[in-house]
């Protein structure tokens, strides 16, 4: 107060440090959301980039692409040369077990290269699944009717031979070629023809 100095007046000065205090909040409070806006466009490209790497094939699904495709090939090749008869009953099942491995082998081994993206594995698969329906397809259309030949699912039954007819005396007949007669048995005597008396003409 001495010297010719004014007295301060501190509500003013308070009242402007107030003021100052409320811009600086209000500019910081408006500024704020303008730091996750700026991270915001950043997200989605973080989030993007893993699909990228999910995307690409892997050795490791490639090798077990090929490996099922080998094993499904050399199937459909060794079937074609099938050691038994395959006509009818069992033999004619296990035949049409061993054809569903190889179409079951064709769609794994399609579904798995679609997968490690192999498109040489990709087409030899699904050649290989057309190849077991062509091979069902040959055993099942004729027995279904749909085919020029007819077959049978089941193999026929032979019936019983019928029994020689008994002879008079209760033992079996020994007729017909190449049936040797009964031990013991006294063959049958010679018809002769009558004959004829003395003096007749």
């Amino acid at each position: 107060m001495t010297g010719g100095q004014p007295p301060r007046d501190w509500d003013k000065e308070l009242a402007q440090i107030d003021k100052l205090i409320a811009a600086g909040g209000a500019g910081g409070g408006a500024q704020s959301p303008a730091a996750p806006a700026a991270a915001a466009p950043a997200a989605p490209r973080a989030a993007r980039t893993p699909a990228v790497h999910d995307s690409a094939p892997r050795p490791r699904g490639v090798l077990f692409t090929w490996l099922r495709l080998l094993l499904g090939l050399a199937l459909g090749v060794a079937i074609t040369q099938w050691p038994y008869v395959r006509g009818c009953g069992l033999p004619l099942l296990g035949y049409l077990v061993a054809v569903a491995g190889v179409i079951v082998a064709g769609l794994w081994s399609t579904a798995s290269s679609w997968r490690s993206r192999s498109a040489l594995a990709h087409i030899l698969s699904i050649a290989l699944f057309c190849w077991g329906g062509v091979l069902a397809a040959r055993e099942v259309l004729p027995r279904i009717g749909y085919a020029r030949t007819t077959a049978s699912w089941f193999c026929p039954v032979g019936g019983p031979t019928a029994p020689a007819p008994a002879a008079p005396d209760g033992r079996q007949s020994t007729t017909g070629a190449g049936v040797a007669p009964p031990a013991g048995s006294r063959p049958a005597p010679a018809a002769t023809a009558p004959s004829r008396p003395q003096g007749a003409f």
